[in-house]
């Protein structure tokens, strides 16, 4: 079963990816209005070889098709005051890490073998309406796809938030 997460880094002065505290995780179901299926329900998971599919209300900037080891994906500008969505979708044994050099943000992922993750990260800091590119850093046992977008940034959730 593949898990998506959605992380909303929040605009700091001077801030660097070893210094941006990461706000809550929220997940991000493929199907409205549903977290999780049993595994007896689960829909076909879709191969590492599409890359991962952005919401409705989120216009394309970039994407990579399936790609083993280190790449780096340019995307386009985008308007004032969008986020850009960083979906990664990955298989094998490893662990990857994604960058947004402009922009200081890195975000680490585990792939697992015979199992599909997809990932969805939103980054919403002063810099990223400008055009760009997102660095992958991936061992060759590793196969992964990337789409970048740019949608209304998320509202962050409340520490105090039940």
């Amino acid at each position: 079963m593949s898990v998506a997460c959605v992380m909303l880094l929040s605009p700091l002065a001077a801030c660097t990816s070893d210094d941006t505290k990461q706000p809550p995780q929220r997940t991000h179901s493929s199907e409205p209005g549903t977290a999780t299926a049993p595994a007896s329900q689960a829909p076909t998971e879709p191969s590492v070889q599409q890359p991962p599919e952005l919401d409705a209300d989120e216009t394309l900037a970039g994407r990579q098709d399936a790609t083993s080891g280190n790449a780096n994906v340019e995307f386009v500008k985008g308007k004032k005051g969008d986020a850009l969505v960083v979906a990664v979708r990955c298989q094998g044994q490893g662990k990857i890490n994604v960058s947004v050099p402009s922009v200081h943000v890195s975000f680490p992922l585990e792939c697992l073998t015979g199992e599909i993750s997809t990932t969805y990260n939103q980054v919403a800091v002063t810099g990223v309406e400008r055009n760009g590119s997102v660095s992958v850093h991936a061992p060759s046992s590793v196969r992964w796809s990337m789409t970048i977008g740019r949608g209304a940034p998320v509202a962050e959730e409340s520490p105090d938030a039940p």
